[in-house]
Formats: C-alpha cells, structure tokens, sequence
C-alpha cells in the first residue's frame, strides 16, 4: 500500500528564477494569485519564490511543502540584503578557487536565512569539488554545496543578451533545454558557420529549433531537388527549394537555362531521377 494515497488536493506552482523549474507547494489555504511573491519552505530552508500557476485542484501522491506566508515589505528587504550578500561572496569564493582554468565560478546563491551557500561552477570535464566545498565551508563557517554545471546552464545562470538583442531565451522563459543539431539547421537552408549559428553558450542556438517543424512542412509540399519536373516555363530538373516562397529552381533540359517555378507552374512530376 502506497505511503501517501492518491490524493485530490490543493496545489500552487512557485518559481524561484526567471525560467527556473515550476515547483508545487501547498497553499496552505491562502488566496494566491499570479506574480505574488511568498515566503515557502524548502529543503534548503525558507525561500522567497513567484507564483506562477494559481492554487488548482489535482491528484497528488507525495507530500509537500507549503506556502508560510504572502512575501511582505520586511521579507522583501531581507531578500535585497541576501543579494547584496551574494555579490560579497562571489569575491570570497572566487579567491578561495584561485586561477584554474578548468573551471570557472559562474555564480553564487545564498539561503534566505544565510544557513547555506551554493557556489555554481562550470567546466566541461567531471571535477572533484569536494575539497573546494570543504574550504569554501571552512572560510564561510556556514554549509556550503558546490554544483558543477554545463556550458548551456552557465549561460542559463549567467543570463545576458543574445545577438537579437533579446534577453536569452534560457535566462529569460526557457525552462528545459531540448537537442538542437546541425540537421536542424541545415533543413532551414542556412551556412553553417559556427560563428553566426553559435549562442553565447558556444552551442548551437536553441532557436534553431523553433521554426524547424515549419521548414520540415514547407518541403513537404515541394518536390525533391533532383527529381525531374515538367512546368510552363520549361522541363527539367529541381536544383534548389524556396521554401518560405514555396518555390523551386529548376535546371532547363533543353538549354540549361535556370527558372524559378512556382507550385502552379509545375504541370506534371515525372519520378525522382
């Protein structure tokens, strides 16, 4: 028999950063709305978080943590104290860890209570941070977890503008990192250049993903580059898509003439070659 049987209750989603994970709390039967801030209780001790799904009813099987309170003036200035703490301890951190290129301090979070420091530590190999923890405990006197993160949550976590000029889309609402390949690109029609194809991460951009399924439709509806086609402006063979035009350049057989041919110009397919 189950430890905590399904059960209908009362479930609000708390988020703790801009594009962070949506984690439910128990209301605690306050009335909640969108955007207020609370005070909630976490494994990590007392956290200030937003609510961004109201309190809804739904089957849960595993108990919560709850809601203390709606965040008030003093809560408030007590989260801008915690920050300014961070910035102090960024310095601190950043002397204990010492020039070592493998791996880089990308940032450092304080509980709202003080009673625990995390220190965000990116490099590309496995690190043992054990000992680093150990110092960074023994200088703070405090509890002290060091987190090793990817290249993609080190710009997630540092935040910053990409070439749009917009806010990154991990920073800013993108809460889970999806695959993005070359293939991705590629069926889009853009150069590969890493130069111009790569976010502020060094990987590929996660906005190669958004219109891909788009592009994937367009082609769809075009026959295949190579095959070979009859239109009213000459037969040949299909040499390259237009596909947000929803046309084909086709190679002439009979004068090697190279047309540009709308869906409608084409009167017959003949097999692909």
């Amino acid at each position: 028999m189950d430890e905590h049987p399904l059960d209908h209750r009362w479930v609000v989603g708390i988020r703790f950063r801009p594009a962070g994970q949506i984690y439910d709390f128990d209301p605690s039967g306050l009335h909640l709305a969108r955007d207020d801030r609370v005070l909630v209780e976490t494994e990590r001790g007392p956290s200030l978080g937003t609510v961004v799904v109201p309190p809804y009813r739904r089957q849960v099987n595993r108990p919560l943590h709850r809601v203390v309170k709606k965040a008030d003036a003093r809560d408030l200035a007590r989260e801008d104290r915690n920050f300014q703490r961070e910035r102090e301890l960024q310095g601190t951190v950043l002397e204990i860890l010492g020039r070592d290129p493998t791996r880089k301090l990308v940032k450092v979070e304080s509980a709202l209570d003080g009673s625990k420091v995390t220190a965000f530590v990116a490099a590309e190999d496995r690190l043992d941070l054990r000992d680093v923890a150990r110092r960074i405990a023994d200088t703070l006197h405090t509890r002290v977890e060091v987190k090793q993160i990817g290249a993609r949550d080190e710009a997630k976590v540092a935040g910053g503008l990409g070439v749009c000029g917009r806010e990154l889309c991990c920073s800013s609402w993108l809460r889970e990192f999806q695959p993005v390949s070359v293939k991705m690109v590629k069926a889009q029609g853009l150069a590969l250049n890493p130069s111009k194809l790569a976010g502020q991460c060094g990987r590929l951009k996660c906005c190669m993903r958004y219109e891909y399924q788009t592009y994937l439709e367009l082609r769809r509806g075009l026959p295949a580059i190579g095959s070979e086609v009859e239109s009213v402006k000459g037969n040949g063979q299909v040499i390259a898509h237009n596909l947000l035009k929803q046309t084909v350049m086709v190679r002439r057989a009979d004068d090697g003439t190279q047309v540009e041919a709308t869906l409608e110009d084409l009167v017959a397919r003949r097999p692909d070659a």
